[in-house]
């Protein structure tokens, strides 16, 4: 059985019996307590079960990582392998443990956490969950490992990205934006003029997809 407590991290239940889940990954350097206040804003019912798994590498100059970066867009091969094993094996006993599916599961994530969830979600050989979110980040290149960019037939994509983005260039953003489309997803995209960050002003729109996604 996956064992979800492989990774460190925090888990909110809902109230009520769960039915869906959201699953957020924290960007380079900070911890799963920097994601965690995102959930009160997407989720104010309590009526999602909200999982905050913690990155596996810590790394200098602070911080928890999800994989080492040696250029950015080209996570290295053998962290950023390791690490999509252990998350898909999280991910897994994440649903043993809730009983949500992953087909109830929307994955999303900030700057490396962003890259991890267009990762865990169309890996190869993935089960699909019910979304990606993904802010301020962009899909890996990695020697070997190849996405599912194919037959995504209206699947539901979020994308959001700063323009004055100085860590991961706004172009990567719009390259997701352009696969993802090109593969036939249902790709929401918003960028404004913010740098490195989650803009605030896009959350009520993020609240919304959500709502859409789970009525």
């Amino acid at each position: 059985m996956a064992d979800v407590d492989d990774l460190a991290g925090e888990l909110r239940a809902p109230e009520g019996d769960p039915a869906v889940a959201i699953v957020l990954l924290h960007g380079r350097g900070t911890s799963e307590q920097d994601m965690l206040p995102l959930l009160d804003v997407f989720d104010p019912r309590e009526r999602l079960v909200g999982a905050f798994p913690r990155g596996p590498l810590q790394l200098p100059p602070i911080g928890y990582h999800w994989y080492v970066v040696e250029e950015v867009g080209y996570p290295d091969p053998e962290s950023f392998t390791s690490t999509y094993e252990r998350l898909g094996s999280w991910l897994e006993g994440l649903g043993e443990r809730t009983g949500v599916g992953i087909e109830r599961t929307v994955i999303g994530g900030f700057s490396q956490g962003a890259v991890m969830a267009w990762a865990l979600a169309l890996g190869p050989g993935r089960p699909r969950p019910a979304g990606i979110l993904a802010m301020s980040g962009f899909i890996p290149t990695v020697p070997g490992f190849e996405l599912q960019l194919d037959g995504l037939d209206d699947f539901p994509v979020v994308i959001t990205h700063g323009t004055l983005d100085p860590v991961i260039s706004v172009d990567l953003g719009r390259q997701a934006r352009d696969r993802a489309k090109a593969a036939g997803a249902d790709v929401v995209y918003r960028e404004t003029d913010v740098p490195h960050i989650v803009d605030p002003r896009l959350i009520p729109g993020l609240v919304d997809w959500l709502d859409r996604r789970f009525p």
